[in-house]
């Protein structure tokens, strides 16, 4: 939102093949609604769907060649 603090920004870290980097802490809002939250410095996002803690990455997407 281009009116919020500088604060409130949050780096994210885009790696291919790999999960999105998110400095944290963040709020994930799931396609059901729900809403998913980590007070962590850093989360990894999972992309692949493969994690068996989605959203989170759990590193699933390795074993698939």
């Amino acid at each position: 939102m281009p009116n919020e603090p500088a604060e409130r920004a949050r780096r994210i870290t885009v790696q291919r093949r790999g999960p999105l980097l998110v400095e944290g802490p963040v709020k994930v809002e799931l396609e059901d609604g729900t809403t998913v939250s980590s007070d962590r410095f850093r989360v990894a996002l999972c992309t692949c769907r493969r994690s068996r803690r989605y959203p989170w990455c759990d590193t699933s997407h390795r074993r698939k060649a």
